[in-house]
């Protein structure tokens, strides 16, 4: 560790010690300006060096009570100017305590009493030593205290800005936590969507297939071995629809080839046809001329389109649906529909799956409404926007 960092780090703890060390300098300062002699170097002259030691102790507690300091040396060093003005040239003391005044105490304090202490040390010093007010040793002393309360003044900015800029620097990373933290909530709820979709959709087929499959293992083995055919496929495209899913959580320095890519609307006839070779029928209608979507906007669609299927094969009893896909100037409408009976069994759904479809169109601008319909059957109705620049994926 830096030799300078551990010096500050112990002055830190020992702050008593931190207030009493610009003593030394002084007074080591007034032994030497002692023992200057007009030809040669003399013995100090150690009474001036005592009176200058004497006036140093209240700096012991300088940065606990400021202002008491600052008034006490002040009183002290012009009190010995005006009894023994051949000893105390310059109130070395007092400039320390004005300093620590401006650098810890309120700047009007800290300019008031500064202003005062330097009006009475050049009156006291003027009047002693037989000095104009406005001569230049009078007005040295007059710059000194000046000089001490600005550069306290100066220090106390630099730390204040320096501290507020560190707040402002730690409020600016709370922030970016908060944000980090929100965004990634919201792909883990956008993945989850996913991942139930999935899941949902093929286990269902699967499911599904497996008990025709059962069913005509005696009678028909024919149909049920392509029964088992279609279940194989099915279980393969739900592993590689899961493996793009959490390859998304990948490190962007994976291997390109571990990300397969998102399903989109050319693929809806490969999912019609799961659903087809599963026994239920669904058509497919598109109307208006076809419009390029927005990545995230064709991959909702295609993902309500497959929830709303799953769906109705799983729960609705129905025997046939329709997808239709109205391309407008501004917006695509997703319908699906289908025949199932308003009595039929609804199973043990969660209903995770129309709030999943809610979702996902939120997210994008868009709509998504479900319900029965008079005349029979089930609907859900999705309007998605055609362009959009997706904030969040």
């Amino acid at each position: 560790m830096d030799v300078r960092m551990v010096w500050r780090q112990w002055l830190a703890r020992h702050d008593r010690v931190r207030d009493a060390l610009p003593a030394v300098p002084l007074i080591v300062v007034s032994v030497a300006a002692t023992a200057v002699g007009t030809s040669a170097w003399h013995e100090p002259r150690w009474g001036e060096v005592m009176w200058t030691a004497l006036s140093c102790v209240p700096l012991v507690v300088r940065s606990r009570w400021p202002l008491p300091v600052a008034l006490v040396a002040l009183a002290g060093e012009l009190t010995l100017m005006a009894v023994a003005p051949y000893i105390s040239l310059t109130p070395g003391a007092a400039l320390i305590a004005l300093y620590t005044l401006a650098a810890l105490g309120s700047r009007r304090t800290a300019w008031a009493v500064g202003l005062a202490a330097a009006v009475a040390i050049t009156g006291v010093y003027a009047a002693t030593h037989s000095q104009s007010v406005a001569g230049g040793p009078s007005l040295l002393r007059l710059d000194f205290a000046i000089a001490a309360t600005a550069l306290g003044r100066a220090v106390r900015n630099r730390r204040d800005h320096l501290a507020e800029a560190r707040d402002r620097a730690e409020r600016a990373e709370g922030m970016q936590e908060v944000e980090a933290r929100r965004r990634v909530t919201e792909e883990r709820v956008r993945i989850a969507r996913d991942l139930h979709d999935v899941v949902t959709h093929h286990i269902t087929l699967v499911n599904a297939q497996a008990g025709v499959a059962h069913h005509l293992m005696r009678a028909n083995p024919d149909q049920a071995y392509e029964a088992l055919a279609h279940i194989k496929d099915n279980s393969r495209a739900a592993l590689d629809e899961l493996r793009a899913t959490v390859g998304l959580l990948r490190q962007p320095d994976d291997a390109p080839a571990s990300r397969a890519p998102i399903p989109r609307l050319d693929d809806l006839d490969t999912l019609v046809g799961r659903f087809r070779a599963s026994g239920l029928s669904v058509w497919v209608d598109a109307l208006g001329p076809s419009t390029p979507l927005a990545p995230t906007s064709e991959l909702t669609a295609y993902r309500i389109i497959q929830e709303a299927l799953t769906n109705t094969h799983k729960h609705a009893s129905a025997t046939q649906a329709t997808v239709t896909l109205e391309y407008g100037p501004h917006s695509l409408r997703v319908t699906v529909t289908d025949d199932g009976r308003p009595s039929a069994p609804k199973g043990a759904g969660t209903g995770h799956g129309l709030v999943g479809m809610r979702e996902r169109a939120i997210a994008i601008g868009g709509t998504v409404t479900a319900g029965p319909r008079p005349e029979g059957g089930f609907q859900v109705v999705a309007e998605l926007p055609l362009s959009l620049v997706p904030t969040t994926v």
